[in-house]
């Protein structure tokens, strides 16, 4: 065999591997598109088959029952604080007095 045709067959090879690799690129990237093409389909198909939503618990009542929620939260640990950690009864931490002591306390210094 001459060196001619061995630089034929080679160049032929490299021809031969260029267009495969192009032509996998190129299914790849039709595939790319398909799939994104199948997804938007899907998406506009969930969009149209949808039936309007209807909350059956509305965010202004969230709003409230969340607010309630925290407030009571907050007695509830003042009383825990209050009556269990400290030596008071529980109730004593919902009267007016015993804030007004506790801001007595904390500002004046006598």
């Amino acid at each position: 065999m001459s060196t001619n045709e061995t630089e034929k067959k080679q160049t032929r090879r490299a021809e031969n591997e260029k267009a495969a690799t192009s032509s996998e690129a190129q299914a790849a990237q039709n595939n790319r598109d398909t799939r994104k093409k199948q997804k938007k389909l899907q998406k506009e198909e969930k969009r149209n088959a949808k039936f309007p939503r209807i909350r059956v618990f509305p965010i202004w009542l969230r709003i409230i029952v969340i607010s309630i929620l925290c407030v009571a939260a907050l007695v509830i640990g003042l009383m825990v604080g209050y009556g269990v950690i400290g030596d008071g009864s529980p109730t004593e931490v919902l009267k007016k007095e015993t804030w007004q002591h506790i801001i007595d306390i904390i500002y004046k210094a006598e």
